[in-house]
């Protein structure tokens, strides 16, 4: 049976629309509420550092995301992983026919994401397709395999930055694309500042984990919390109950560096059709200070029955 899980674009008003905006340029689309920033989307192929290799490039990834007060809560191209960048997401063991491209690790040349075009900008948030690809055969020649449909919605108050992040994966190849269990890869990825360490930073999960036991653990939450050049800020982030294997197992890192991969098939593989299309649906909220649980409960039940 075709797996379909198709949602609504959520869409909610804690404040007035005129108070934030959206405004697109050539290379990227920035959302801000009033003169700070909130977040950061990479139409054009942002470039690796200086002396890595070019294949690094890449589109169609958030980055910075900031706190009401302007703290940068993400981190791109670090020395030990040059392909993360801020908020992003693509899949990593893959099988489709006789191929096993790999759209995560970029070093392999074997597939990427990339931003394709926009499809539509509202007053708060924008709506974009990208293409997960695949280079096939002796020749790399290109194929796309996942058309996406992202929909990024935002809402912003003094309490906190609130950002839905609303992903349709359709396969449109003529060949199944299957995804065996695997630790890491899928639909949200995020990547904590350069400087967020074992000393300074920490998880919290809606069931009490932290970093040294968070990892392949359930939850409807994880709140990832650090210093900032404007004080320390958490970032939340909430797996919607109607996501494939909700609630969705975590990949996190123990060793005092920074990621967090939502991932859905750690346990259970799944196969996407040809022309099937399966939706994942996320909400990010970020907030000055460190995390207040009694608030990541109310912007839960806020979520959950959405």
């Amino acid at each position: 049976m075709a797996l379909r899980l198709i949602f609504p674009i959520l869409m909610f008003s804690l404040v007035a629309a005129d108070e934030v905006k959206v405004v697109e340029s050539r290379r990227s689309i920035v959302i801000s509420r009033g003169e700070t920033d909130i977040l950061t989307y990479h139409k054009a192929e942002v470039p690796p550092p200086e002396g890595a290799r070019k294949v690094y490039r890449r589109s169609g990834f958030i980055h910075p995301l900031k706190s009401p007060k302007g703290g940068v809560v993400t981190g791109i191209h670090p020395d030990d992983h040059l392909h993360h960048l801020g908020l992003w997401h693509a899949w990593v063991k893959t099988k489709h026919g006789k191929e096993q491209p790999d759209f995560w690790n970029l070093g392999g040349e074997s597939g990427r994401v990339r931003f394709s075009k926009l499809l539509k900008k509202s007053t708060s948030g924008f709506t974009v397709e990208q293409e997960q690809l695949a280079y096939k055969g002796a020749n790399k020649k290109e194929s796309v395999i996942l058309r996406e449909v992202l929909s990024i919605a935002v809402d912003a108050t003094e309490e906190a930055n609130f950002i839905d992040y609303h992903l349709i994966q359709k396969n449109v190849s003529s060949e199944m694309l299957e995804l065996p269990a695997y630790r890491y890869g899928g639909p949200l990825a995020y990547r904590g500042p350069h400087s967020w360490n074992k000393e300074n930073s920490d998880y919290l999960t809606s069931t009490g984990k932290k970093r040294a036991d968070s990892h392949a653990t359930r939850a409807d939450w994880c709140a990832i919390f650090g210093p900032t050049d404007k004080g320390d800020a958490t970032i939340t982030m909430m797996g919607h109950p109607g996501n494939f294997d909700a609630p969705q197992r975590l990949r996190t890192w123990p060793d005092g560096k920074v990621f967090l991969c939502w991932t859905p098939i750690q346990e259970k593989p799944l196969v996407i059709q040809p022309d099937q299309s399966v939706s994942w649906k996320y909400r990010i909220v970020i907030s000055d200070g460190k995390p207040d649980q009694a608030a990541i409960n109310r912007w839960w039940a806020g979520y959950r029955g959405k």
